[in-house]
């Protein structure tokens, strides 16, 4: 059988341990939109990958701060395998627990489809970072046999032919034994990193993943960690332009009306306790227009960046300094090639000058100073609701 045939139906449900997460599914697009990566030499998977000496770094931030333009320069880099959108595709809290999974019950959280990102594409509400639906040649679809949750973005961003890399790890992954998810984690960076050229490090980066660092410690205690920033305002601007950040506000104006304490806890019963401008949101079929033109006020998203990076930050301070670093996407910008010497040190790899030369051509320094073309009345509330967040970084970055 195939795996689209074990993996998919089920994707039109709402799940709510995953209404948040799962719609947030590719939140950082700060840089151009990804690209499928074609890697050459590559060889089959074998169940003899090592798990050893595993480099392994996270870049974690706000979403809508540059990572995205990260992820594609760490992609560019030899040595570095990059993981793109991992535990947004797959935010099940399982895969991060303590709880040993089988190697068939890994791979189902792998395969199975995302039932917030499959909803997003069946209603045309994607994003350009949904790689797979772009593909001209592909084996699933969202209306019938539901997209696996690590097809959309993670498979794409590696190679352009992810069914074929489907197929290899599905008859890996699902011969593995019992364990921590933690060590099916290592043992899948290592059978792709054996697959692309055996590089030491690798580098998973996921849009609003800075809440998560807990649990990533717990999971990967050797792990490295880099805080990607960017300024409040400029943030948050973005942030208003993206269908999936757009939701949160929406979400959360949901739970208020059905007197939940979050919106993980909605569910499609809960439609009928909403207004004709937001039930729909909780179905199977709805208008993407209700989300993209409904009028937010930015500084709702200026308090939600600051709600984060405080949030963030102070997780972060668990983290022990020599396994941390923060980096400014602005300063990125203004200084490429110091900053990437930087990350590279921290990563673990060479400088190479050949790669310093793609990466810094790769940023945009077009993508900045969007909040100064605001009116005033619209900048100062919106510099009034990033004022905590800015604080917080003046003070720990």
């Amino acid at each position: 059988m195939k795996v689209g045939q074990r993996c998919g139906g089920g994707g039109d449900r709402l799940a709510p341990h995953s209404v948040l997460l799962g719609v947030f599914h590719q939140l950082d697009t700060t840089g151009s939109p990804g690209q499928p990566m074609v890697s050459n030499g590559v060889r089959p998977i074998g169940r003899k990958a090592r798990v050893v000496n595993q480099n392994l770094t996270f870049i974690v931030g706000t979403g809508r701060c540059g990572s995205t333009a990260m992820s594609q320069v760490v992609n560019l880099h030899p040595d570095v395998l990059s993981i793109s959108e991992l535990f947004a595709s797959i935010p099940d809290p399982e895969v991060l627990s303590e709880t040993p999974l089988s190697g068939p019950e890994f791979w189902g959280y792998l395969c199975r489809p995302n039932p917030v990102t499959n909803s997003m594409i069946k209603n045309g509400a994607t994003t350009p970072e949904f790689l797979y639906p772009r593909l001209p040649k592909r084996r699933y679809d969202a209306e019938t046999t539901g997209i696996p949750a690590i097809s959309v973005m993670v498979l794409p961003h590696l190679t352009d032919d992810p069914d074929a890399l489907l197929d290899e790890l599905e008859s890996v992954v699902t011969a593995w034994p019992t364990r921590a998810p933690a060590d099916h984690w290592r043992a899948l960076f290592a059978a792709l990193a054996a697959r692309f050229g055996d590089p030491g490090t690798v580098v998973e980066r996921t849009g609003l993943s800075i809440g998560r660092v807990p649990e990533m410690r717990r999971c990967f205690p050797e792990a490295r960690f880099v805080h990607l920033y960017r300024e409040g305002p400029d943030c948050a601007v973005s942030m208003s332009r993206h269908y999936s950040f757009r939701m949160i506000p929406l979400l959360r104006e949901m739970a208020d009306h059905c007197g939940l304490d979050s919106p993980y806890q909605l569910t499609p019963a809960h439609a009928a306790q909403l207004p004709p401008d937001l039930a729909p949101l909780l179905a199977d079929r709805y208008d993407p227009a209700l989300v993209t033109e409904r009028h937010i006020p930015l500084a709702e998203f200026g308090t939600l960046w600051s709600e984060t990076i405080i949030d963030g930050l102070a997780k972060l301070e668990e983290v022990p300094d020599s396994l941390r670093t923060a980096m400014s996407f602005e300063t990125l910008l203004d200084e490429p090639e110091k900053e990437l010497v930087r990350l590279a040190e921290f990563l673990g790899v060479e400088p190479l000058p050949a790669w310093l030369d793609a990466a810094t051509a790769l940023l945009d320094s077009g993508r900045r100073g969007n909040a100064l073309k605001l009116s005033e009345e619209e900048r100062a509330a919106l510099l009034d609701a990033c004022a905590p967040g800015t604080r917080a970084l003046a003070t720990h970055p």
